[in-house]
């Protein structure tokens, strides 16, 4: 459930209130300057894609979702990256999450500025964030054959990380990630999207609620042996998964399209 914010004028009983309140959580970003205009956009398309699987974690998500926390739990240096929509909407579950499976923050951004980035790290500290990554000189590192300005990297974050999470994620980082050898965990509600289709582990769900799944997935998981967390990852397969993301669409679809879809209401006397 997403926290309440600047909702007083949206009616307790409006049947998309939940969407609504997330809406003012990005449009509130947006005016306090951290999230970009773009990233409004891109909020519109990745709802879309919600509606599609019925808003809700299907069980191709709960899957992905819990071999991520797994992946996190046994890497070495597991990084989160952070976007504007990111901060927006989860910044205090990506702090505690991040605590859980004891991986650093990172502020990335493809319309990077100085302000934005500091803003964003901000409202991380704000949430109990000790340490952000990315800001200003820190990102120092230079991601190869990536020209966006997504390709600048914390030396001591991302640059380094063996696994790292990326919410909201853009696909030309995720592939320039992947020839760098690292595992990428994307959360993407558009399963054929690039990112989808190269990250190592895709998670197609809401951040809203992928986020707050891990963090239950990760108070279970984080006191198995390493030899149990590697084994459940070792039966893993991305494009199986996403291909069960599709099925579950299609067979959503195919039940909707038999369906009445009509809204009754009373016959004027």
């Amino acid at each position: 459930m997403v926290k309440e914010h600047n909702e007083s004028w949206i009616p307790f009983n409006h049947p998309r209130r939940e969407s609504l309140i997330i809406r003012e959580m990005l449009v509130d970003g947006f005016k306090a300057g951290y999230v970009a205009t773009q990233g409004l956009i891109a909020h519109g398309r990745g709802e879309c894609f919600d509606y599609l699987i019925g808003e809700v974690s299907i069980p191709p998500a709960l899957t992905a979702e819990r071999i991520a926390v797994a992946v996190l739990l046994t890497a070495k240096h597991p990084v989160i990256s952070v976007n504007g929509n990111t901060a927006a909407l989860v910044p205090r579950q990506i702090v505690k999450l991040a605590g859980l499976v004891n991986a650093r923050i990172e502020v990335n951004l493809f319309y990077r500025t100085r302000e934005r980035e500091e803003l964003i790290a901000k409202v991380l500290r704000d949430n109990g964030a000790e340490e952000v990554l990315g800001v200003g000189d820190d990102a120092s590192c230079v991601i190869p054959e990536l020209f966006s300005e997504r390709r600048r990297a914390s030396c001591r974050g991302i640059y380094v990380a063996d696994v790292v999470l990326v919410p909201l994620e853009d696909g030309d980082r995720t592939e320039a990630l992947r020839r760098m050898g690292k595992t990428v965990i994307a959360i993407d509600l558009n399963p054929l999207s690039r990112t989808s289709r190269a990250a190592s582990i895709t998670i197609v769900d809401n951040v809203v609620r992928a986020i707050p799944n891990m963090i239950k997935f990760a108070e279970e998981l984080r006191n198995w042996s390493r030899d149990e967390l590697v084994n459940m990852v070792r039966g893993f397969n991305n494009d199986e998964n996403l291909r069960s993301v599709l099925r579950y669409i299609v067979d959503r679809l195919n039940k909707l399209a038999n369906e009445d879809f009509l809204i009754e209401f009373p016959k004027q006397q």
